[in-house]
């Protein structure tokens, strides 16, 4: 009842940071004067400053994330990404971008809060591939408290590709061309994807391949390995999506890193009975259930060290 009340308390704000074409958008959960701040990066693609994307996943994570947080007082600011959503106006076409550009909208953001509010520094928080842009944002620590990865991946964005392809059986008469595609754009190079089945013209599609040949670069444990700020690894045990072994790649390759591993815990940070995976997956859709308590907990811990 405590934590109810004081989620209730924490003030909602609209508010903005500079972007390269026009603002960018996103929402500070204010949980008090003298508040850690967590910023939350969000996911790949079209996925929205509160962890929903129209490609079907409205299970609203980040926005149940931040109230759990405000409820244990520590601030958040949830953003939507250049060119989406509410920051629509920083970019024509949100899929000229690079990880370089999100990492400065990271600085963007840091710099704004921190003028705002007068916090010393943010933590970074990011989802899925937002964990990528935390740990290249934190390159350049100005700014930045530490960061936090939640279900990150552990190995380059090629690896984890070809894993996810080869461990669905239905996949097996379009691997070749698939395998050739990623090998194309790993070197630099565009794919013609006019010959290929409908499903890999839309992983390769002509206008993402920009993005992809620079996100495929990428080696997140190097970035770890070279972190000059504190790192929480955080990874839920029955995560489709991401595994164990990403995490734990991760946290070995930064000593002072802490992992936690939470046991029940899925890719959208929901908490799963069972290993059924169409169980797993109808939480992507279902915003009524709560997240897992163990990941507020484990960034709560993290923050007010």
């Amino acid at each position: 009842m405590i934590g109810m009340l004081m989620a209730a308390a924490a003030t909602s704000v609209s508010v903005t940071a500079p972007g390269p074409q026009g603002p960018l958008s996103g929402t500070l959960l204010d949980a008090g004067k003298g508040a850690p701040v967590v910023l939350m990066i969000p996911g790949s693609g079209p996925t929205d400053r509160d962890g929903n994307s129209p490609m079907g996943v409205t299970a609203g994570s980040l926005r149940l994330l931040a109230d759990a947080l405000a409820s244990k007082g520590v601030s958040s600011v949830r953003i939507d990404k250049r060119g989406m959503f509410g920051s629509k106006a920083a970019l024509a076409d949100a899929n000229k971008v690079t990880i370089g550009d999100y990492s400065a909208d990271t600085h963007s953001w840091v710099a704004s809060i921190r003028a705002r509010g007068g916090a010393p520094c943010l933590w970074v928080l990011g989802h899925s591939e937002g964990a990528l842009v935390a740990l290249a944002s934190a390159q350049k620590p100005d700014g930045i408290c530490g960061v936090i990865m939640v279900s990150g991946a552990g190995r380059k964005l090629g690896e984890v590709i070809r894993e996810q392809l080869r461990a669905n059986p239905a996949n097996a008469p379009v691997l070749d061309s698939a395998m050739a595609g990623l090998d194309a754009l790993e070197q630099g190079k565009h794919v013609d994807v006019s010959a290929m089945h409908p499903a890999l013209q839309k992983l390769f599609a002509p206008q993402v391949q920009d993005f992809l040949i620079d996100v495929l670069r990428y080696d997140p444990p190097k970035l770890a390995a070279s972190l000059k700020v504190p790192l929480l690894v955080v990874q839920g045990e029955r995560d489709m999506q991401v595994s164990k072994a990403d995490a734990q790649a991760l946290a070995a390759a930064q000593p002072k890193a802490k992992l936690v591993l939470i046991p029940r815990m899925n890719h959208v940070l929901k908490d799963v009975d069972s290993d059924d995976r169409a169980a797993n997956f109808a939480t992507y859709s279902d915003s009524s259930l709560p997240i897992d308590a163990g990941i507020a907990d484990a960034i709560v811990s993290f923050v007010k060290r």
